[in-house]
């Protein structure tokens, strides 16, 4: 791990990942900042979270995504009340925005709860009319240029596709019609790549235009943002977001551009960041290879909050 002189810390809340109420259900029942939380949703959404993410079957469905939501926040604030990090910026792959806009003083809680739900309504009635035969396949082992001859041969045969995430030197996100998903997945084990999970929905594609259009009018159309407290660096350009209109454009944007985070990491190193906060359950984004070789990693996870911790005895 190479940090050399960069001694500034940020706060990072990952994307969205499956965390059961099994793995997750004690904290939020038992952290001060957790129940808070959730009993602000209930309000927003009109039913107990904690119930409804306790008998929800599905890893995305509506109370776990809050779940998630509330989980990073919660974090967040027993970070700042526990170990005192002094952040100079804040980040988030792909859902991660939403906290990061919550966090930095931006997006109110109650409304990053209501368009959590609203966004995932949107997204499941849209996927459900266009694009059913789209998903988004993740893989790893497949540098840059093994990746770029996969992907002159799509075009060779005429196929669509779309990079959706730029995950790490050799780790990426792609979208593409799903009878081509047998052939993909071959051909990336033949270049000695490593596929992994398939995505439905997919994500993160300019061909779901529309879908960014009908969530800036029927989601976004009255939210108000502040201005962040700090700057939140773009998962899409890397670069610094400073108003309240920026982190608007940045949450409608993860419709329609992918996620690049060895750019956001690029930048971070720029701001002289050489510890990272990572906030919520995170299975991936705090733990490649782009991220450890150059950042201290504080993995905060809620099981990592819920472990007693050593008190020091006067002598």
């Amino acid at each position: 791990m190479d940090t050399g002189l960069r001694t500034e810390a940020a706060i990072v809340f990952p994307a969205i990942s499956p965390a059961s109420f099994s793995n997750v259900g004690k904290f939020m029942l038992m952290n001060p900042a957790a129940r808070r939380l959730s009993a602000t949703a209930d309000q927003v959404l009109g039913y107990s979270l904690l119930d409804r993410f306790r008998a929800a079957e599905g890893d995305y469905e509506e109370s776990a995504r809050i779940a998630f939501l509330v989980n990073c926040l919660a974090m967040a604030e027993w970070a700042a009340e526990t170990l005192g990090p002094d952040p100079v910026a804040y980040a988030g792959p792909s859902f991660g925005g939403t906290p990061a806009a919550v966090h930095s003083g931006a997006l109110d809680f109650s409304e990053a709860v209501r368009l959590t739900a609203a966004t995932g309504r949107r997204i499941e009635e849209y996927f459900t009319r266009e694009h059913r035969d789209v998903v988004t396949q993740s893989f790893a082992r497949t540098p840059e240029d093994k990746l770029a001859e996969v992907l002159r041969e799509l075009d060779d045969r005429g196929d669509w596709y779309d990079i959706s995430c730029h995950v790490d030197h050799d780790f990426y996100m792609l979208s593409l019609r799903e009878h081509r998903l047998e052939w993909l997945n071959a051909r990336l084990r033949a270049l000695g790549g490593l596929p992994l999970s398939t995505m439905r929905p997919p994500m993160h594609s300019s061909a779901f235009r529309s879908l960014r259009e009908t969530l800036e009018r029927e989601v976004y159309a009255d939210v108000a943002f502040g201005d962040p407290a700090l700057p939140v660096v773009s998962d899409h350009d890397g670069s610094l977001l400073r108003t309240g209109e920026e982190l608007r454009t940045l949450l409608l944007d993860a419709a329609v551009r992918p996620v690049r985070w060895p750019t956001v990491m690029e930048t971070l190193r720029g701001l002289g960041v050489g510890t990272l906060h990572v906030c919520g359950p995170d299975n991936l984004w705090g733990r490649v290879r782009g991220v450890t070789d150059h950042f201290e990693v504080v993995a905060l996870s809620p099981q990592v909050a819920m472990r007693p911790r050593r008190r020091d005895v006067a002598v």
